[in-house]
């Protein structure tokens, strides 16, 4: 059973940055494919970014391509989400999820964490 526990939201302003942090616990970290999601107020979650098990393969949704990196740490069992130049659009819940392959289908992702709030000023 996998465990994900985000971290890093937070207030920001308009173009600002933040960096989301997802630890693992319960499995070997290097066997899931990781990916972000968020979920603004009254609309569905949607994909963010997805990383595979090595690290050496990522992809964005269009909208934050250019803007967001994500990265893992296999050694710390870690996967972040670098966010620049922030956008009030960003506003949303964002988490972190766990699958055997790195894809785009929420569906896809057995394990999820909790959550954790990003919040951008105009």
């Amino acid at each position: 059973q996998v465990q994900l526990v985000e971290s890093g939201g937070g207030l920001v302003q308009n173009g600002g940055s933040l960096r989301l942090s997802c630890a693992a616990s319960g499995v070997p970290f290097s066997t899931y494919a990781m990916a972000w999601f968020r979920q603004a107020p009254g609309k569905e979650r949607e994909f963010v970014a997805r990383i595979s098990r090595s690290g050496s393969f990522t992809d964005y949704d269009d909208s934050v391509k250019g803007r967001f990196t994500v990265s893992r740490d296999n050694a710390k069992n870690t996967v972040y989400l670098q966010m620049n130049s922030l956008k009030p659009e960003d506003t949303a819940v964002y988490y972190c999820a766990a699958g055997r392959t790195a894809t785009v289908s929420l569906p896809e992702y057995p394990y999820w964490g909790q959550g954790t709030q990003v919040t951008v000023s105009s």
